[in-house]
């Protein structure tokens, strides 16, 4: 690319082959007579180097080839970068947790986490983010946008591992093994919260109560009984719920619908899990024993709220006169002299009662009077 050449008075010079600029040194150039010169661009440098730079950029040309690979660069330094991937050279550290990097913009990006910078801010919502591909992917909530798409059913997605997982319900794959009972699961998140079923293990505790949950989502329900939350709805007597389950377990008593029925004894049941604990009874399995009185229980929590009984706590507070109590449903309860609620109602006369005993003591005087 950079040829010596002899004038016509016999002074050596060198010349580039492609836009023909003329200088005499190859190393460097100084400002003013052995100025440098690109002709393509017409842009002035002061070293060779400069100069093959500009020119493959302007011309497409790719002079700097890796020896590992073949694959050629623009420039010098692209090069070099690039080669560290065949070495494994990372000359950039981190002084706070020694991790290293092959590229020095890298470890800028890394030392964000030691910092706690965020320089990328959504100027919708105000939040801020440590790297600039987050922020894109976060104004996707503003936008709409959802650019990853399946080709199979069409759905769409705003990152691109949201339906990386999304194509493991149509393959069928599940990478994810459980080693001690071969369940399987298409995301490691899932594998890792099933473990907690063999372990025990409960590391979301409720600041309030003190109960202990293996899932985050199982406490973000559980936090809206402290809260008074309660989304789900009945249409028909407006009972409210905190949970989906309950309330499609409510709206079976107005349908009269029983879907569980106990093989031994008959009883019916609107919910699965009340049956799952009925069963319990019928097979003696009451393995969490009180240290204190003996008690035995058929679960975990109901040992745990009969433990109050002893230590005398009342975790659930009134907000309207403070009084306390220690279990859920008679906080609930309690609520109703406060707001007039009363959801139990009689079918015969439409008297309406604030609980479930007192409407079942009224319900006597229609016996009597058939």
């Amino acid at each position: 690319m950079i040829k010596q050449e002899r004038n016509n008075v016999g002074d050596d010079f060198l010349k580039h082959d492609v836009c023909m600029s003329e200088f005499n040194d190859r190393r460097s150039h100084m400002i003013g007579e052995n100025l440098s010169m690109s002709e393509v661009c017409m842009t002035e440098v002061e070293q060779i180097e400069s100069l093959n730079t500009n020119l493959n950029k302007n011309t497409g040309r790719k002079r700097y080839k890796c020896e590992f690979c073949m694959s050629e660069f623009k420039s010098g330094g692209s090069l070099k970068m690039h080669v560290r991937a065949h070495t494994g050279e990372r000359p950039y550290k981190c002084e706070l947790c020694f991790s290293d990097f092959s590229r020095k913009n890298s470890l800028t990006k890394h030392m964000r986490m030691h910092t706690g910078e965020k320089p990328y801010k959504c100027e919708v919502c105000q939040s801020a983010f440590a790297h600039n591909s987050n922020l894109r992917t976060h104004m996707r909530i503003h936008t709409g946008e959802r650019p990853f798409k399946c080709e199979v059913c069409m759905f769409a997605f705003s990152h691109s591992g949201h339906l990386k997982d999304h194509m493991k319900i149509h393959t069928g794959e599940k990478p994810f093994k459980c080693k001690t009972c071969a369940s399987a699961f298409t995301q490691s998140s899932s594998l890792k919260a099933h473990m907690r079923t063999h372990t025990g293990e409960k590391p979301y505790v409720c600041g309030i109560c003190m109960s202990e949950f293996a899932q985050r989502s199982t406490l973000r329900i559980h936090m809206r009984i402290h809260d008074g939350i309660k989304p789900y709805k009945c249409d028909i007597c407006m009972s409210e719920f905190t949970q989906r389950g309950n309330l499609k377990a409510h709206m079976r008593r107005h349908s009269k619908e029983n879907t569980y029925k106990c093989k031994i004894c008959s009883y019916e049941f609107s919910h699965s899990k009340e049956i799952r604990q009925h069963m319990k009874s019928h097979s003696g399995e009451n393995r969490y024993k009180c240290d204190i009185c003996l008690s035995a229980f058929a679960q975990r929590g109901y040992l745990k709220t009969h433990m109050r009984v002893h230590t005398g706590e009342k975790p659930f507070k009134c907000d309207v006169c403070m009084s306390e109590f220690a279990q859920q449903n008679n906080l609930t309860s309690h609520m109703r002299i406060h707001n007039g609620e009363k959801p139990y109602k009689c079918e015969l006369c439409k008297s309406a009662f604030a609980q479930k005993s007192n409407l079942k003591k009224h319900l006597q005087i229609h016996t009597v009077q058939n």
